[in-house]
């Protein structure tokens, strides 16, 4: 099974409002009467910045691909069983969460201002549920097991 966080969409709205700046050029030297190759270059510039903007809001870049045995942030591909610690770290750009590995000086991480906020606790809660389950931690339900077999 593979869960996969994007980025915020929000961060992206500056794509396609920079091709509808320069549509707007585009439309003021029709509107002074320069000729139609520079205003098609500027239509053709601006018609594929504004798309390729829309495309970007409609499927935002990975940040993270959780799978059963490893875990891909931003490319970087580390097996559950490498991984250590899930916490959160204040960087210089703000909180992270910070996936502490086998490797003391390759900490993996992942800024929170990159996630939508409702998906940030969400995906603490699976990352700490998936690094249990490959180690073989349980919950501690509060009870004793029954003893089988008494050493007496």
């Amino acid at each position: 099974m593979r869960t996969t966080y994007r980025m915020r969409a929000g961060r992206f709205l500056g794509i396609p409002a920079a091709g509808l700046i320069i549509l707007g050029v585009a439309a003021v030297l029709w509107a002074f009467g320069l000729p139609s190759v520079a205003v098609s270059v500027f239509v053709t510039l601006g018609g594929l910045i504004a798309l390729a903007g829309l495309w970007i809001l409609a499927r935002p870049p990975k940040v993270a691909q959780l799978r059963d045995r490893e875990i891909d942030v931003r490319g970087v591909k580390t097996a559950w069983t490498d991984v250590t610690e899930v916490g959160r770290v204040e960087t210089t750009h703000g909180e992270a969460i910070v996936l502490r590995t086998k490797h003391a000086d390759q900490p993996i991480l992942l800024p929170v201002s990159w996630l939508p906020p409702k998906q940030v606790g969400t995906l603490e809660t699976v990352l700490r549920d998936k690094l249990n389950a490959a180690h073989g931690y349980t919950i501690w339900d509060g009870t004793a097991p029954e003893d089988a077999g008494s050493a007496e």
